[in-house]
């Protein structure tokens, strides 16, 4: 969970909340680590692989915009050019 918080850049108690809505979804699960039983893994389920790869065109068509509109800016078109480098390539 901690690792999580860092991830999304939220509070931990800010994590904690949103990964009980999605779980209350039944877009992930909560799995207890096997080897420290206090520590929390979450695990997307197959309903929520569903819906990610739903989104994913409409998240990356909205980057997309952003990094296009971004690029005009030209204090901002080295660090666009350096997250298009970072892009894997299409499939």
């Amino acid at each position: 969970m901690h690792h999580l918080a860092e991830a999304v850049v939220l509070s931990q108690s800010a994590t904690i909340r949103l990964v009980t809505r999605l779980e209350d979804r039944g877009l992930l699960r909560r799995c207890l680590c096997p080897e420290d039983r206090r520590g929390i893994y979450t695990d997307v389920t197959e309903e929520g692989h569903t819906l990610l790869e739903a989104a994913r065109p409409t998240h990356d068509a909205a980057l997309e915009e952003a990094l296009n509109s971004a690029e005009e800016r030209p204090e901002l078109a080295p660090l666009v050019a350096a997250v298009r480098e970072l892009a894997p390539a299409p499939a």
